[in-house]
């Protein structure tokens, strides 16, 4: 017959004058718990707790006579009820969306609007040249005059989003780019000084914009998914052409060419309110992110002290230690001829379509429209390719090189081919060939300048991209005095592929993924 199983052990505590006002018995009687009925995984919770840097304060306990063993069963259940509530908050925080998810949208938002108050003038310039007179180099002139700012504020930008952060960098420049947007109507109908002037600041303002999104991404995101958000990012960046080229024409037939600058400015302001109390410059400061989430980012962004950290305080490089290794030469080539290209597109697309098929303002805004939103589709697409392929095992370095590669030999080959176009329909199915495939360049040489210096990112960006933007407003300018010289946009086309193909050569060769600022 099986014996019954013994009764806890328990001892009394006599009475004693530190009691006697408090409790009436002779004795109090404690029962000691077993170590085995205590319900509580203690090493769970205790990863929890580590993880979440929240101490445990143990329930006070003022009466210094209090066995030892009543301790260990408060502060046991006390903990099993912490374990409970932090996986109950976890749950229902792994229901929303991620953080990160709701950084790249806000991100992609500004994007769009970076990019369309910058179309704003390439539609308007069409009217504003009639209206004032102004020639083909002298158009040429004004459309540029946004990348002197440009190139000044794109080094000074990056340096101040590794810093202060992408966030804080941000949202002054978009602040700046927006005032900007609503005072150029009022200098061109001023001054051909004064609108120089108020495009050179729009330009200063707006060269702050990639590299803090690059420094931004970089904190939100872990490297597998680097890729799809610079491409989310970048697909509302080419978003904003469409929205500019449709929509400035239509705004300037109902309420003039000011109001159409007007509007977009505007809502620069209106992104501005949502994204001060939105966002935070690092996963770590935010408030609202999940503990699942922020240990996925950090831990996918590896391990290793880079050259611009020293002492918990960030330093930058030397210029002339940057320029001193080839990867580097390879983004400053990649990002000229991405520039020298783009800017090209970008800014004589309307002019193109007017002069060489002499089709009205609204029909060369849909032309200029169609390959800017078949080019936002294609860089997320690229982005999600890129990081599928290094997912399965490809190294960065080789996804890298496929990816740029594509970037240039695809926009080479269709600009090449325009010279055959016979109809708007046809140059427009090219251009928007050149574009799509110009999009992979997000996942080749613009993310390449997170993979050699993670930790100042936004610094080598700013130098390789103050060459890209000189590359392109000699381009713009350029382009301008090739169309007065020849009467033909294809002798500078043609020269453009050229610039292509040479950048794929020169970046297969010396670009790679590795880390090289140590």
């Amino acid at each position: 017959m099986a014996s019954a199983s013994p009764s806890p052990p328990s001892f009394s505590i006599p009475r004693s004058n530190a009691f006697s006002r408090l409790i009436p018995s002779q004795s109090i009687r404690f029962t000691t718990i077993p170590l085995r009925s205590r319900s509580i995984n203690a090493v769970k919770l205790t990863s929890l707790i580590d993880t979440r840097s929240i101490g445990f304060r143990p329930i006070r306990n003022r009466a210094s006579d209090r066995s030892r063993t009543d301790r260990i069963a408060r502060n046991s259940a006390g903990l099993e009820r912490i374990g409970n509530g932090m996986a109950r908050e976890e749950a229902e925080e792994g229901l929303g969306i991620p953080v990160r998810m709701k950084v790249v949208a806000m991100v992609a938002f500004v994007m769009s609007l970076c990019n369309a108050d910058r179309v704003v003038m390439s539609v308007a310039a069409v009217p504003l040249a009639a209206q004032y007179g102004w020639s083909s180099s002298f158009l040429g002139i004004v459309q540029s005059s946004f990348l002197w700012g440009y190139l000044v504020s794109s080094l000074a930008g990056g340096i101040l989003a590794d810093r202060y952060g992408g966030k804080t960098v941000m949202a002054f420049g978009a602040a700046i780019w927006s005032l900007a947007t609503l005072l150029t109507p009022y200098a061109a109908n001023h001054s051909t000084a004064l609108l120089l002037a108020t495009r050179t600041l729009f330009g200063l303002a707006e060269g702050v914009a990639l590299p803090s999104m690059n420094t931004l991404l970089s904190k939100w995101f872990p490297l597998h998914e680097r890729a799809s958000a610079v491409g989310i990012s970048m697909a509302g960046f080419h978003l904003g052409n469409v929205m500019g080229f449709l929509a400035t024409p239509v705004l300037a037939a109902t309420v003039g060419i000011s109001g159409s600058f007007g509007v977009f400015g505007l809502m620069g302001f209106l992104w501005l309110s949502m994204w001060a109390a939105g966002v935070a410059n690092d996963p770590r400061e935010s408030e609202v992110i999940s503990i699942e989430e922020l240990r996925l980012i950090e831990k996918g962004k590896g391990k290793g002290k880079g050259c611009c950290e020293e002492g918990g305080r960030r330093e930058f490089p030397p210029v002339g230690f940057l320029l001193s290794k080839l990867p580097t030469w390879a983004i400053i080539l990649a990002n000229v001829a991405n520039n020298w290209g783009y800017f090209v597109l970008l800014s004589w697309m309307p002019v193109y379509f007017k002069t060489v098929y002499d089709v009205n303002l609204k029909q060369a805004a849909w032309f200029s429209a169609l390959p800017w939103g078949v080019m936002a589709i294609s860089g997320y697409l690229a982005g999600a390719a890129s990081d599928f392929l290094i997912k399965s095992g490809q190294s960065v370095t080789r996804v890298r090189k496929i990816m740029q590669s594509i970037g240039f030999i695809g926009p080479g080959v269709a600009l090449l081919c325009l010279k055959y176009a016979q109809s708007p329909t046809v140059a427009a199915v090219l251009m928007t060939i050149s574009l799509s495939f110009s999009s992979f360049s997000q996942a080749g040489f613009l993310l390449n300048m997170q993979d050699i210096a993670p930790n100042c990112a936004g610094f080598l960006h700013g130098i390789t991209n103050a060459a890209g933007t000189l590359a392109a407003i000699v381009s713009t300018i350029g382009a301008g005095y090739f169309v007065e010289w020849l009467g033909s946009f294809q002798a500078f086309l043609t020269l453009t592929s050229i610039i292509y193909f040479i950048a794929t050569i020169f970046w297969n060769r010396y670009a790679t993924a590795e880390q090289v600022f140590f």
